[in-house]
C-alpha cells in the first residue's frame, strides 16, 4: 500500500477532500500514513491509530519504509519536545511535540530518543499526571489539534498518552472503549482515570478529561477556551454542568 510522511511541522487531517472541510486531526512532521483512496490532488490517508481523513499531497513526501507507518511515537530516533530543526534543504522549521526528527537538525530546543523517553515518561500515572499538567499547560482549543499549539479533549490525551507509551485511540467515544470500567463513578476514580461525558439524548461520548488527583480532573474545552483543571465538586455554573454529563469512567494504568 502507498504510504507517504509528513513534510510540514503540522499536516491537517480533514473530513473532506477541499480545503475548506473541517479537520479532523493531525499528521505530524515525519509521521507516515498509508493511502487508503486519492482524489485528484487529495489523498485520503489512514495513520497508524487507525484513524482515516483527507490530506491534500503538498503536505506530504512519499514514505518508502514500509515500519514507518506504524506508531512513529516509539521510533528509536528523536522526537521533539519542542524544537527548531533544519531539514536537508537548509530549511528551518519549529516542530511540535511529538514530531519525529529524521535527518533533519535539531538547531533549538529539546529532542529525546527512545531510552531518555522511556524513563523520563514512564507509563505510570503520576508521570501522566505531571506531562498533562505541564507540557499543554497553555494550550488553546482547536478542533482535530493533537500538540501543544491547538488541541481537543481527546487529541491531548492521545499525545500525552503516546509519550508515555500507551496507545490511545483518537476521538473520545473510542477512547471510551478502552481500559477497564472504573466502577463507582466519581467517588473511585484515580489518577490518570479517564472520565467521559455526553452532551447528546443518545448518551454518545463527546468529551474526555482525565483525573489527577484531589478531586481535580485536566481536560481541554471549548467552554475553558483551552487546557484546564477544573473541580470535580462542582466550582461554577461550568463545572457543575459538565460534571452532569458525566457518564463513567475508563482506567488504562494501575
Amino acid at each position: 500500500m502507498r504510504q507517504v510522511v509528513a513534510k510540514t511541522p503540522i499536516a491537517p487531517v480533514l473530513g473532506e477532500p477541499r480545503a475548506t472541510s473541517t479537520q479532523e486531526t493531525q499528521l505530524l512532521y515525519g509521521h507516515c500514513a498509508s493511502v487508503v483512496a486519492t482524489e485528484g490532488h487529495w489523498l485520503r490517508v489512514r495513520g497508524a491509530d487507525g484513524y482515516e481523513g483527507w490530506m491534500h499531497e503538498g503536505y506530504t513526501t512519499p514514505c518508502e519504509d514500509a515500519p514507518a507507518a506504524e506508531w512513529a511515537w516509539d521510533i528509536e530516533g528523536e522526537l521533539s519536545m519542542g524544537c527548531s530543526v533544519r531539514d536537508a534543504k537548509g530549511i528551518t522549521l519549529d516542530l511540535p511535540l511529538g514530531a519525529v526528527i529524521g535527518g533533519a537538525h535539531c538547531i533549538a530546543g529539546r529532542t529525546m530518543g527512545i531510552a531518555r523517553r522511556r524513563s523520563t515518561f514512564p507509563p505510570t500515572a503520576d508521570a501522566i499526571v505531571a506531562s498533562t499538567t505541564e507540557l499543554f499547560q497553555g494550550t488553546y482549543y482547536q478542533w482535530g489539534g493533537i500538540t501543544p499549539w491547538g488541541a481537543d479533549c481527546s487529541g491531548m490525551l492521545q499525545s500525552i498518552f503516546a509519550l508515555h507509551g500507551i496507545h490511545l485511540l483518537r476521538d473520545a467515544w473510542q477512547q471510551a472503549t478502552q481500559g477497564l470500567a472504573v466502577e463507582g463513578g466519581l467517588e473511585d476514580v484515580r489518577p490518570a482515570d479517564l472520565l467521559f461525558f455526553s452532551d447528546r439524548e443518545d448518551g454518545h461520548i463527546t468529551h474526555v478529561a482525565m483525573v489527577i488527583g484531589g478531586a481535580k480532573a485536566v481536560h481541554i474545552a471549548l467552554g475553558r477556551g483551552g487546557h484546564c483543571l477544573e473541580s470535580l465538586k462542582g466550582g461554577d455554573d461550568y463545572a457543575r454542568a459538565l460534571i452532569e454529563r458525566f457518564r463513567f469512567a475508563r482506567r488504562l494504568v494501575g
